[in-house]
């Protein structure tokens, strides 16, 4: 894990708090972390988040999905875009992810959102992850 990459290493714990099947996972806050769980929230792929302090240190607690048999809504969660190498898109390039089953997180001038919303808004950017 790279201390340099806080998104890869934030990407890696909820992966991994995932396939263990806990509860939820705390990661160190940041403006682009919550960014990027909100959106998880509202796409639906997570159940809840909050921001939490601890010893005052800013912590998101994100608490993680399952569907009726146990089974995770994450069934990936996949980095794009590295410090080593950038990932830029213009809107009409934005990929899907799963044929629209899954969305790429895009990091835009307006703010950090869906590639779907990035589209309709005629803005691209740098690729962040996409979630399955």
């Amino acid at each position: 894990m790279s201390a340099s990459d806080p998104v890869a290493d934030m990407l890696t714990k909820i992966r991994n708090a995932v396939m263990a099947r806990h509860e939820k996972v705390d990661i160190p806050a940041s403006k682009l972390k919550l960014e990027i769980v909100k959106i998880l929230k509202t796409e639906g792929y997570i159940k809840n988040f909050k921001k939490v302090q601890e010893d005052g240190k800013n912590t998101i607690r994100i608490f993680l999905k399952y569907d009726d048999k146990n089974e995770p809504v994450i069934h990936g969660i996949e980095k794009i875009s590295t410090p080593g190498r950038r990932v830029y898109s213009g809107y009409k390039e934005l990929p899907r992810v799963r044929n629209g089953y899954g969305s790429v997180i895009v990091s835009t001038s307006a703010g950090v959102t869906t590639g779907k919303k990035a589209s309709e808004k005629m803005v691209g950017g740098e690729l962040v992850c996409k979630v399955w």
